[in-house]
């Protein structure tokens, strides 16, 4: 039964590559554990002509990635081809033979049906001069070309597909038919995702496991159904041997060479919210070679643990990098500096300041990851817009102002929007009155003429009625989020 969910659009493509009248070579991918392989799995039923997973990475005694060799690769390779029948006992010597020998056992087995070959974690056979590129671009282009293949390849160090594979300008240039990447469930595919493991939770406590682990489906897995919220978040994070404790490091090893530059990077981000420049980031980490952080920084926006953005009112010269990836963000701040010893800690500060400024920010960068849900809610999904936040620096004669989020559209309208996590509705009061008026201010001095403003809230429950909650000219709650 499939028991996949969301995902549309992927499965509607890949049911389309399949169907197709041709060979298909599609690349997959996305951020580490958001569930590629089960996807493909899944909606393929492991009817495979060929699978085959790259051997993992090995770990040296100083934590560092020491791949694989190519000739341990291979051994595993020539695994998975006996697994499907290869009947020869000689491993293959060169990826090039290795593959030479997957067409003979494909046309072994062609019985003139759609054949899929599905290769995952394909950066991990890449080794060091081990021409795998090569192999692969012969495979496709010299035999599965004009049969009736669909081959598949997946990897989540998602800054080698780019580089080597879906953007690549040698080997395999023009030869892919498609790619996809995957991305974290959304809040109503979380939703979804829990009623299928039998987990009930209102949608305030769904919002906030999803603000802990992001929508990666690997970490809600692990959600129990007979726990409650905290309960839960103590046993996968806060307990002896709780699960996701030592994500974070298993995480940068499996993806990236020299996991350590990569992990100090997060960490550094993880001090501001609002992200740091890139001079900033070179400054801080000591790495001379601007090109070398470049491509640090490629590769951990590929792997969606960072963003690159221009906040409003910026040149385009000074685009900040902020971490934007929910599990790193919390474990970062409540479990990284070993400083919590307290089994019991979330359902014991469910309700401190430490957690209760944490959820301020993590709702906002919710509502980020949900543009589309805030724009259908506004009425506004089909005019192009750009997001971001604005910070305005404080003045002998002006004060300072921090607005959440603004949503610059194409019709001139600009949304200013205020975010609130609150346990019921959002009431407005005198001080909070007199900020958001200065805020507004603030925001149409730096606009042009033919601009309006509207002061949205995006809040949790609602809004009180009272004698201030006039400012705000639209309210979009969570449930808006979940649709």
């Amino acid at each position: 039964m499939n028991k996949l969910i969301g995902r549309k659009r992927e499965q509607k493509e890949l049911l389309r590559l399949y169907n197709s009248q041709r060979s298909e070579f599609v690349a997959v991918y996305g951020r580490r554990r958001v569930g590629k392989t089960y996807l493909i799995k899944e909606l393929f039923q492991s009817n495979f002509a060929f699978y085959h997973t790259g051997l993992a990475p090995a770990f040296g005694e100083d934590g560092t990635n020491e791949a694989s060799d190519t000739k341990s690769q291979l051994r595993h390779f020539m695994r998975s081809l006996q697994k499907y029948g290869h009947k020869g006992k000689k491993c293959p010597v060169s990826w090039l033979d290795a593959f030479y020998m997957l067409e003979d056992l494909l046309e072994q087995n062609d019985t003139g049906e759609r054949q899929v070959v599905f290769i995952d974690e394909l950066p991990w056979m890449d080794t060091k001069k081990s021409r795998l590129i090569t192999a692969i671009d012969a495979f496709w282009n010299s035999w599965c070309n004009g049969r009736n293949i669909l081959l598949i390849i997946c990897g989540s160090a998602a800054s080698w597909m780019l580089d080597n594979v879906i953007e690549d300008k040698g080997g395999l240039y023009g030869r892919l038919t498609y790619s996809m990447k995957l991305s974290p469930f959304t809040l109503g595919e979380t939703e979804q995702y829990f009623n299928m493991l039998g987990v009930a939770m209102s949608r305030y406590d769904i919002a906030q496991a999803h603000m802990i682990v992001g929508g990666i489906p690997y970490y809600l897995n692990f959600w129990q159904p007979n726990m409650s919220l905290p309960q839960n978040v103590d046993n996968i994070m806060f307990s002896e041997n709780a699960v996701l404790k030592g994500e974070f490091s298993r995480l940068f090893r499996s993806l990236f060479t020299n996991p350590e530059i990569y992990s100090k990077i997060v960490r550094f981000l993880s001090t501001r919210h609002c992200g740091y420049s890139r001079n900033e980031i070179i400054e801080h980490i000591g790495i001379n070679t601007g090109g070398t952080v470049s491509a640090i920084l490629d590769a951990l926006v590929a792997s969606d643990f960072i963003t690159l953005y221009l906040p409003f009112g910026n040149s385009k010269r000074e685009k900040v990098y902020k971490l934007t990836d929910h599990y790193c963000w919390f474990y970062l701040k409540f479990i990284d500096n070993g400083n919590i010893n307290d089994q019991h800690y979330w359902l014991n500060n469910y309700q401190s300041s430490a957690t209760s400024s944490w959820r301020g920010l993590a709702f906002e960068e919710l509502c980020f990851k949900h543009i589309l849900q805030i724009k259908t809610a506004l009425n506004i999904a089909g005019i192009v817009s750009t997001e971001s936040s604005w910070t305005l620096k404080g003045l002998d004669n002006h004060d300072g102002a921090q607005i959440d989020m603004i949503i610059l559209r194409n019709d001139n309208v600009v949304n200013l929007c205020e975010m609130k996590c609150y346990q019921d509705d959002f009431a407005v009061d005198k001080e909070e009155d007199r900020k958001m008026r200065h805020r507004i201010t603030s925001l149409q001095e730096n606009l042009n003429s033919r601009q309006s403003l509207h002061v949205t809230l995006i809040t949790t429950f609602g809004l009180r009625q009272n004698a201030y909650s006039g400012i705000f000219t639209d309210v979009i709650t969570l449930d808006d989020l979940f649709k």
